[in-house]
């Protein structure tokens, strides 16, 4: 699980000081205030994994495509240097795969990148952990009291160059598990694919649903093919079953089936629909809008390993207030069941109001959750975390949290008044 995070001139950053991440982490905050900018950190570093590039901002195939680093730093100023740090509770220990009987059960990591002559450049990478530190620096490694060592690498986390011919055993421990770390980081984004009438299957095997949602039918047939389960009151239930549960709780609909047409050489299939219990079966494409843009959230809900991380950006869109409130008990649950991590950005005061619930009920504990409201004053964002209580309160709400609700009845009710006067002016 990843604890905490920072960024320093990285977009409308200037410097977000330490985040503090919990199991449920929510992000609030009005359009543009840096909410999707911290979780684009991670999704930067997990899309630089293997490659020779100090950070690969991405392209059209990748999870964020920011362009490049001047379109990134602070304020675009090129003499910034941009910073990354996190922290990580690993769910499991890493062996040592080489020689040394050691264990890995958690690390701390930051770089430092700036641009010199229209290059990335990485000037400096530290990790911290119980099985040892060590700080790279002009292309010299440097571990406890031992005499630097020289070594080349190609990007921010250390990925050695092919140009070594010795690379330090140590080194190559804190990049297995950073790679094996963001392996298990999954994205969703805002927006997602229309759904279609029939759907082609090759038989591969995706790592998740896509960025859009475009691979949720590609996860659910191996899912079935291999009878992937999840765990539900100490019973394992296959994983199309479970996604049925949630769809007839949320009253989106009663069941979803899997179907081939045509021939098995055609590899075609489609998703059929059943509204409730007597309804006619209907294609996915017939269904209203907002539940072909909520399943990839619920797939991958029951899809990722357990144990994974999981960033959704506006997970509840398109849906009916009510049903917002329950994708919270549905976060809970996979949160609590399955262990995952869940870092979700959101605008839903539905789903904020079901989470305050469910810590006073004691569904999940105050110090499971971690909720943020982020602003942007003229172009420098800031956060604050919610002081949530034991009894789901929160201490400090902002002002105008989800817009100025109560103003808007007040002004209201002035109206109201003045109008029912003017219309009986004896009153």
């Amino acid at each position: 699980m990843i604890t905490h995070i920072r960024v320093k001139n990285f977009k409308s950053w200037q410097d977000s000081g330490s985040v503090k991440l919990a199991p449920l982490t929510g992000f609030f905050g009005t359009n543009s205030s840096g909410k999707s900018s911290l979780l684009q950190m991670l999704l930067l570093l997990k899309q630089t994994v293997g490659k020779d590039e100090a950070l690969f901002f991405g392209d059209e195939k990748s999870l964020v495509n920011l362009g490049n680093f001047q379109e990134v730093i602070h304020r675009h100023q090129l003499g910034n240097e941009l910073y990354f740090g996190m922290s990580c509770k690993l769910s499991h220990s890493f062996p040592d795969f080489i020689t040394t009987p050691w264990y890995m059960h958690d690390f701390t990591f930051d770089t430092v990148i700036r641009e010199v002559k229209g290059n990335q450049i990485v000037k400096n990478f530290r990790y911290k952990s119980n099985a040892g530190n060590i700080v790279w620096e002009d292309n010299n490694l440097f571990v406890s009291n031992r005499n630097p060592i020289p070594i080349h690498v190609q990007n921010c986390y250390g990925l050695p160059s092919s140009e070594n011919s010795d690379v330090p055993e140590v080194l190559t421990r804190f990049t297995s598990v950073f790679g094996e770390l963001f392996s298990h980081v999954y994205y969703l984004g805002p927006v997602r694919v229309h759904p279609k009438r029939n759907y082609h299957w090759e038989g591969d095997h995706p790592e998740d649903t896509g960025r859009w949602g475009d691979n949720v039918i590609d996860a659910l047939l191996p899912a079935r093919v291999d009878k992937l389960t999840v765990q539900r009151e100490e019973k394992e239930v296959p994983i199309e079953d479970r996604i049925s549960e949630w769809l007839r709780e949320m009253d989106l609909a009663h069941s979803f089936i899997l179907e081939r047409t045509g021939s098995r050489s055609e590899k075609k299939y489609d998703v059929r629909i059943q509204k409730n219990e007597s309804g006619t079966k209907v294609t996915l494409a017939d269904m209203g809008y907002g539940l072909s843009q909520f399943l990839p959230v619920l797939v991958l809900c029951f899809y990722a390993p357990k144990g994974s991380t999981l960033i959704l950006e506006q997970p509840g869109i398109h849906l009916h207030p009510k049903v917002q409130s329950q994708l919270a008990d549905l976060l809970i649950e996979v949160v609590t069941e399955r262990k995952l991590q869940i870092l979700v950005e959101s605008h839903s005061e539905h789903l904020l109001t079901r989470l305050q619930r469910r810590v006073a009920e004691e569904q999940i504990s105050q110090d499971d959750t971690a909720l943020y409201f982020c602003r942007n004053n003229h172009g420098f964002s800031t956060i604050e975390r919610l002081e949530v209580n034991e009894f789901g309160e929160i201490k400090n709400w902002p002002e105008n949290f989800f817009g100025d609700v109560m103003g808007d009845m007040f002004a209201m009710t002035d109206v109201q008044a003045k109008r029912m006067k003017e219309q009986d002016p004896e009153d």
